[in-house]
């Protein structure tokens, strides 16, 4: 959000990604390879960004943006065959670029397992120049995509206690 605004208050009140972890994720141990993190993140960053009504704009090109920053801190590992719900929102807004956070929780768990902030810098598609923000983009990133969710993983329609395998 804008320097100094805090974020959104409960994980309800934020975009919600749910996908469950294949076993080609996975290394030997069935723990979720260090460099998935990345995959989920981009994946969660572009349902987000769909959610907030970009969806269109990223398809046809007229919408894009450039990675500059990740960030990930680990705090506990995600497993084969468990559900990870990923929850988003635009921590900081600048000129011409957007930072956003993503907690990774293991379903229905409240606990964070991992946190990663990514920047990315708004670019002319053709061109790859910076530009500003739109107001249009800057608005939504502020309210964000308020109980909005997508469900890779089928979890949230029919939630089963496959999600917590403890391997």
């Amino acid at each position: 959000m804008e320097k100094g605004r805090p974020p959104p208050t409960s994980m309800t009140d934020r975009f919600r990604y749910y996908v469950r972890v294949r076993y080609g994720e996975c290394d030997a141990q069935k723990v979720v390879f260090n460099a998935r993190y990345a995959d989920y993140v981009d994946l969660s960053t572009t349902e987000f960004l769909r959610a907030l009504g970009f969806g269109e704009a990223l398809i046809n090109g007229a919408f894009d943006y450039q990675l500059v920053k990740l960030t990930i801190e680990w705090k506990a590992p995600a497993r084969f065959d468990q559900v990870l719900e990923l929850t988003c929102y635009a921590r900081q807004l600048g000129n011409t670029s957007f930072t956003v956070a993503t907690e990774f929780r293991i379903a229905g768990e409240e606990p964070v397992v991992v946190m990663a902030e990514t920047v990315y810098v708004l670019v002319e598609a053709g061109t790859l120049r910076k530009m500003p923000l739109p107001a249009d983009l800057r608005a939504a990133l502020q309210a964000g995509a308020p109980g909005a969710i997508t469900d890779h993983a089928g979890y949230v329609a029919t939630p089963n206690s496959r999600n917590r395998h403890n391997y």
